[in-house]
């Protein structure tokens, strides 16, 4: 764990061990926690919760790891180590969501899912900031796309095993077995992931940091936190799709359909995540960042506008798909152009707090907005924010 990585060099390919060994990690990390979170809306229904239960379980989750993505990010920029963060990050997620097969009420559920989503938050900047250090600045879309692609499609995979178990298994049973995959990319990071030794920086202060990161990132970050505060967790897509197939096809059906078109979603997600990134290494970065943002905002004017069967679902999902694919890609490659190597934990750190902060206002405001109006006021909520920081994004890019 503490062996150090050669200097990258313009012969190194950017696919190495590194980028092979986080990927590896996100892969089975994502196959354990997204096929608990595929199976999650319909436990909470059969714990007997509402809508507003989803929204607060996912809000307050994100808020916690956002509050500790800038402290860790800080940290690793500070103690010069980044690996064993991002180590301790991916086993508090791995035995979270085995956790959940012991819970009895939506306010345990909410306990659990906070301190996974601790793990999540600890492990991404430090993680992040790692992979940008291992490739070269002329391959930061192909790294960050590859990396998400390999994330996704555990996230295809977890939610197609969870489609398969239900009609076998209890969903107590299909959380205790992703203790397996969470364990696996615990020692995917542990063995193959090298870091190159640095130099600690006790002298670099946590506020300091923030201030001193570039005035173009901080930028970027408001549009980037404009978009975050309509952009909720995609778990509240698989439980409008259950209430609004269940009339029709009957709860297990309807529960089940759900998780396929989420599946659906995450199988385009990991299909565009490298071709969108690597476009990224050609084109602008921000239009692609925009154009995904806009997609969001259709996503959502969907939801409102049409009647929510099974064809408009299948869409909704899809244009899910390609937005968590432009986001996610390109959110991390553009940051890591505009942020000097000294602060990219911290930068990092930063741009997961203004997700995370997001994600918590959002999940929160749609859960709220869909129990006390109706679904179309929840999802018109995000359609707005969402297309203001599509507009945001695209007047930095001209910027």
């Amino acid at each position: 764990m503490n062996e150090a990585q050669p200097e990258l060099n313009k012969n190194n390919h950017w696919l190495n061990r590194n980028v092979l060994g986080m990927g590896l990690a996100s892969f089975f990390s994502d196959f354990g926690h997204e096929m608990a979170t595929a199976a999650l809306p319909a436990f909470l229904i059969s714990l007997g919760a509402a809508p507003f239960a989803l929204g607060t379980i996912e809000g307050v989750s994100d808020a916690i790891s956002s509050t500790v993505k800038l402290l860790s990010g800080w940290l690793s920029d500070r103690i010069g180590r980044r690996k064993p963060i991002a180590i301790f990050g991916y086993f508090l997620t791995g035995i979270s969501t085995g956790i959940f097969g012991f819970t009895t009420s939506w306010l345990q559920v909410l306990g659990i899912r906070s301190v996974g989503w601790f793990g999540r938050g600890i492990r991404g900047p430090a993680r992040d900031a790692l992979l940008a250090e291992s490739v070269e600045p002329r391959a930061y879309g192909r790294a960050f796309g590859f990396h998400r692609a390999a994330d996704t499609i555990g996230a295809v995979a977890g939610p197609l095993a969870a489609a398969l178990l239900i009609p076998l298994i209890t969903y107590r049973q299909l959380f205790w077995i992703t203790f397996v995959p969470g364990m696996l990319a615990t020692a995917a990071f542990a063995f193959m992931v090298r870091e190159r030794i640095r130099t600690p920086n006790h002298g670099l202060h946590f506020f300091a940091s923030i201030r001193n990161l570039p005035v173009r990132f901080k930028i970027f970050l408001i549009a980037v936190g404009i978009f975050g505060i309509g952009d909720f967790a995609h778990s509240l897509l698989i439980l409008r799709a259950t209430q609004a197939l269940t009339p029709t096809m009957g709860a297990a059906r309807a529960a089940h359909v759900a998780i396929m078109l989420y599946v659906l979603h995450n199988v385009l997600y990991a299909g565009f995540a490298y071709p969108v990134g690597a476009l990224g290494d050609r084109i602008s970065k921000r239009s692609i960042l925009a154009i995904g943002y806009l997609l969001g905002a259709i996503m959502s004017a969907v939801l409102v506008f049409f009647s929510p069967g099974i064809w408009v679902l299948a869409l909704v999902f899809v244009l899910g798909g390609i937005l968590l694919a432009a986001e996610d890609a390109m959110e991390g490659a553009i940051a890591a152009s505009l942020l000097p190597e000294s602060l990219r934990g911290s930068g990092y750190g930063a741009m997961a707090t203004v997700n995370g902060i997001g994600d918590f206002v959002s999940s929160l405001a749609v859960g709220a907005f869909w129990t006390a109006v109706s679904p179309s006021a929840g999802f018109g909520y995000a359609a707005v924010l969402m297309g203001l920081g599509a507009l945001a994004m695209w007047r930095v890019k001209s910027r």
